[in-house]
């Protein structure tokens, strides 16, 4: 094994150890702060240490229309089939005595099944606290930016110098760097709630993880992971309010 890939194993695994230990801190002494967001220089001293820059952690647009198209893509065909996965869930789910402790948050207490699914009252004043506008903003800018700069953009990438994939997926490398990749986003999940559930982030861990590797940018993962999480927001708020 070449010296230059065991450096890069090396130090994807320390930066994540730096990570997951200052999120568990965090998170334990109640900071109110995104996951990622308040640690998205760990790729800038990562890089600094390594002499790269953040261009080669995928921090640029290019190829721009190709990732547009890819985000895109996903959002048009996902999202439909995950909204409804959704509801068929908490249908089952909250209808069920040996489920009902599946659903996040005790959404079961205020499910009141397919016909109570309502659209969403929604504030856009971004003065506002409650205010949506400022919601999709910080999920965007706050969120899925830093956190894809530092998982697929620098993480993601050292893996696969350190593992290189053996296949690639319209472009995408599939492989043993994408499946650790994956594993280490969802385990910084847990954390926060110590819920297992926030374990299921793996799974669209792999979907970011391939973009990033397809288009070598996270324009795509960083569009698609703000828009899943706005997505989620406005699924719960139908249940909810």
């Amino acid at each position: 094994m070449e010296p230059a890939a065991r450096a890069a194993g090396r130090d994807a695994l320390i930066a994540w150890l730096v990570v997951l230990g200052l999120v568990t801190g965090l998170v334990r002494i109640d900071i109110k702060l995104p996951a990622i967001g308040h640690l998205g220089n760990a790729p800038v001293a990562v890089a600094w240490r390594r002499t790269e820059d953040l261009y080669d952690y995928g921090f640029h647009a290019r190829p721009l229309v190709r990732g547009l198209v890819i985000a895109g893509t996903a959002i048009v065909v996902i999202f439909p089939l995950f909204a409804l996965g959704y509801f068929a869930f908490y249908e089952v789910a909250c209808n069920s005595s040996l489920l009902a402790f599946l659903p996040q948050h005790d959404l079961c207490r205020s499910y009141r099944g397919l016909h109570g699914i309502h659209a969403p009252h929604l504030v856009w004043n971004p003065l506002r606290e409650d205010s949506f506008s400022q919601f999709c903003l910080v999920q965007l800018v706050v969120v899925a930016l830093p956190e894809e700069l530092f998982f697929r953009g620098m993480l993601l990438r050292l893996l696969e110098q350190r593992f290189p994939p053996r296949r690639r997926i319209l472009g995408g490398g599939v492989g043993l760097a994408l499946v650790l990749s994956a594993a280490a986003f969802a385990l910084v999940h847990l954390p926060k709630d110590g819920d297992p559930r926030a374990l299921a982030t793996f799974f669209p861990g792999l979907l970011f993880g391939w973009m990033r590797s397809a288009t070598g940018s996270i324009t795509a993962s960083t569009i698609t992971h703000g828009a899943s999480n706005i997505l989620i927001r406005l699924l719960d708020l139908c249940v909810l309010q």
